[in-house]
């Protein structure tokens, strides 16, 4: 159900890999999207020939190559985390910097685009605990929000938004249980909205088909036509995101 190709094109002295995502009953143009891990993804409708994605590539192919350069550029300075002042960690799928700070406790805070910690202890394990408090609060909040807004459009539901708890996985985004109750890692808040809800919505149309069969692609496909192309730029982020 998700199509994919691997291709590759050359500019000048260099060599583009990217994956090509056929969308179904897409209406827009070629996109070309390039992911935090150095992964270039090319989505296109399912009738595009070879040759015309070739050509998109190649006219966008110094703006890519620049991206792939600073993405490898940031690499090099990605160490074993620390969990002090100045490293970054996604949140929503942007990087934000940390900065702690040797105070009273305060409640971890999204300022001024900065993950602000407030600690009387800094060591990392004391941070690293503070963080993850704070990205399991906020996944509370924003997955709940996201099924409520996902479940309004389906009907089949009639608005009814299903139980759901927060699960630490480390191979999984969600899962859905035999009596219908979904579960979300909470390390999928470093994710994009958009990846986000895109594992919400595959989770709730196990409600209905429980199986990977055509049937449940089929109403994936009629509640999100371009999953595949959220699927394709979540797991272009997986390792990332998941890192502790």
């Amino acid at each position: 159900p998700l199509s994919i190709e691997h291709q590759r094109v050359t500019y000048g002295d260099k060599l583009i890999h990217y994956q090509v995502c056929y969308l179904t009953r897409r209406k827009h143009k070629i996109a070309i999207h390039v992911h935090q891990d150095g992964s270039v993804q090319v989505d296109a409708p399912t009738d595009t020939k070879p040759t015309e994605i070739k050509q998109a590539v190649l006219k966008r192919a110094r703006w890519v190559l620049k991206h792939l350069s600073q993405i490898e550029e940031q690499q090099k300075y990605v160490l074993k985390r620390e969990y002090i002042s100045g490293e970054t960690h996604f949140y929503l799928g942007r990087r934000y910097q940390l900065k702690v700070l040797k105070r009273k406790n305060e409640p971890v805070k999204l300022i001024n685009g900065k993950i602000t910690i407030h600690t009387q202890d800094k060591a990392a394990p004391t941070v690293r605990k503070l963080l993850w408090q704070w990205y399991r609060t906020r996944s509370n909040d924003v997955f709940q929000r996201r099924l409520e807004t996902l479940t309004e459009d389906i009907k089949w539901l009639r608005g009814d938004v299903p139980d759901w708890k927060l699960l630490t996985m480390k191979k999984q985004w969600g899962s859905c249980s035999p009596k219908g109750v979904l579960s979300l890692n909470p390390h999928l808040i470093k994710a994009p909205r958009d990846c986000i809800d895109y594992v919400i919505l595959h989770e709730i149309c196990h409600l209905q088909e429980h199986n990977h069969s055509k049937r449940f692609y089929k109403l994936l496909d009629r509640h999100m036509p371009d999953w595949s192309s959220r699927k394709a730029k979540l797991d272009a982020m997986a390792e990332l995101i998941l890192a502790d």
